[in-house]
């Protein structure tokens, strides 16, 4: 059974990663805070180094899009063009570096921070269309299993993890599933129930049935 997640990881490519760390100034943003909002100049590159982040958009109709988190080690606003399409805030108390892009390039290198971009492009677009199948599921337990294999085989990419942090809430699963809050407490609650999963607290659980799970997935 070959199932697909949107198991891609944002992950700064190992040459960025040194320059951050050497360039970077550690920022401490807490629960909810803003590290840089919709339509800001991206002149500036984040790296997470604890914690978790959301990237958001809002909708027209005021609605909020969760478009991606991101954990530790991951790149966070390597826009190609001038500004941020998203936002993004700090799920949890989080520490982010923070490196000019100018400073970056000076450093890296046209190349390195070119193929940077890139790779970044690249995985985004892999996790945009990730996304896509996601919503695309005809039923909210479907999208819920999907989420949830997602974030296992994140921990533990070779082979999906039973426990499973939930930094997120309930509600950022929400408007990352295009379902509501009240949809998604009935769904995790009914998984639950069937022996699926059990939550061992607001922001962990485990997987039972694993293999159960990935069947909701196809």
């Amino acid at each position: 059974m070959t199932l697909a997640y949107d198991t891609e990881t944002h992950a700064a490519p190992p040459a960025i990663a040194e320059v951050m760390q050497r360039l970077g100034l550690k920022m401490s943003f807490a629960k909810d805070e803003e590290i840089f909002a919709q339509d800001e100049d991206a002149d500036l590159v984040h790296l997470v180094v604890s914690g978790a982040v959301r990237t958001t958009r809002l909708l027209s109709d005021g609605r909020r899009q969760v478009g991606a988190f991101y954990y530790p080690g991951d790149l966070i606003g390597l826009e190609t063009g001038p500004i941020h399409r998203f936002s993004a805030e700090a799920i949890c108390d989080s520490v982010v570096l923070v490196v000019r892009r100018t400073a970056l390039k000076a450093f890296a290198g046209d190349g390195q921070l070119d193929r940077a971009i890139w790779e970044a492009t690249r995985r985004e677009l892999e996790r945009t269309q990730e996304h896509l199948l996601v919503l695309g599921r005809k039923t909210a337990c479907e999208k819920v299993a999907s989420f949830l294999m997602s974030l296992a085989q994140r921990e533990r990419p070779e082979a999906a993890a039973t426990r499973v942090s939930m930094p997120m809430s309930r509600q950022d699963m929400a408007d990352y599933l295009g379902l509501t809050i009240e949809t998604v407490s009935r769904t995790i609650t009914q998984l639950q129930a069937d022996g699926l999963i059990e939550v061992r607290c607001c922001r962990q659980l485990l997987l039972k049935r694993p293999r159960a799970l990935a069947e909701l997935c196809e």
